[in-house]
């Protein structure tokens, strides 16, 4: 019953780029709620390059948006063309824009209906990040007895902070959580303190942290990344709609956990897969909309919201599928 799981910060390179694809979408929702958008970003060593699919009546500036994030000290490379026509055919028509297999789950472990250890990871991360002023690249790490709620080990390496007070951080956080660990099983930036972080030390690309964007490495996840991906795109709103299902599926029955299982072909609109496994029990989906467009306005998908979801998770922060 020993379960681990990781946090990043948003100034990691991988959240930065989430972060950058997700500030895409929302500035061309705001223009034109119908954007479709697939935008990916990479970055690493002074150069940050966007490139995909957008076809929109609206317009960003992608460079401004990140000089406007970041600073101005990134050259910046662009290169976005318009969705194939040949996709296009099957989403005009209601279609969902890729195949794929889409994971939702809940459980009543914590108030959030996340797995403890991620909540426990996220919760540290976050506390370190805001502490010191919300700009350093970091991670934190927890394991935990499930069983118990003790925690067996804490680690966290942060840029441009001491070991002295990262083991400090966390004997305050552990405390307010008012959590059972050993300080001996403590563990604060073990390769040594460190100041060179985020882009100047490491290449960053969307999509890469999914772990961190699901529910931790016991969840299994079906999709690809969510960041940069406007709603027709099944990888977000189906995965978020089978979140959905499961926080409710797992009120309805008083359970302890629940999976939801969402599957599409591209181009087609009806889902090839709609289970729920309630406890153990396999469920056929019933009462919903499963449908792209469905999915799309039962949650509000067409406003810009995304760049938030990119920061410290796609669940378990209080969104309309959360709930």
């Amino acid at each position: 019953m020993i379960r681990t799981a990781e946090s990043v910060s948003p100034m990691h390179p991988d959240k930065i780029c989430d972060r950058i694809s997700d500030a895409i979408l929302d500035d061309l929702l705001r223009q034109d709620p119908y954007s479709r958008v697939a935008v990916e970003t990479m970055g690493g060593h002074g150069i940050i390059t966007v490139t995909g699919e957008v076809t929109s009546n609206g317009y960003t500036n992608v460079r401004k948006l990140i000089h406007d994030m970041l600073g101005g000290r990134y050259g910046v490379q662009v290169n976005i063309v318009e969705q194939s026509s040949e996709i296009a055919t099957g989403v005009d028509t209601g279609g969902a824009g890729d195949q794929g297999i889409m994971v939702g789950y809940a459980t009543n472990e914590t108030i959030e209906l996340m797995p403890m250890e991620v909540m426990l990871a996220r919760g540290l991360n976050r506390y370190i990040f805001e502490k010191h002023g919300s700009k350093d690249d970091g991670k934190t790490q927890v394991t935990l007895d499930i069983k118990t709620k003790e925690i067996l080990a804490l680690v966290a390496s942060f840029q441009n902070i001491s070991k002295d007070e990262l083991f400090t951080d966390i004997k305050e956080w552990v405390d307010s959580k008012n959590l059972k660990f050993k300080e001996s099983e403590i563990y604060c930036n073990p390769a040594g303190d460190w100041h060179t972080g985020g882009f100047e030390a490491d290449t960053g690309v969307t999509g890469r942290k999914l772990m961190v964007d699901n529910y931790g490495p016991r969840i299994p996840v079906g999709g690809g990344a969510f960041s940069g991906k406007d709603p027709t795109k099944v990888d977000r709103s189906a995965a978020y709609m089978a979140r959905k299902i499961a926080v409710d599926y797992l009120k309805k029955y008083n359970a302890k956990e629940v999976f939801g299982y969402l599957a599409y072909a591209i181009g087609k609109a009806e889902p090839l897969q709609s289970t729920v496994i309630v406890d153990g029990k396999e469920m056929v989906i019933e009462g919903y909309n499963l449908t792209p467009k469905g999915i799309i306005d039962f949650l509000d998908l067409r406003k810009p919201q995304y760049q938030e979801t990119a920061r410290y998770g796609h669940f378990g922060n209080g969104f309309i599928w959360d709930k």
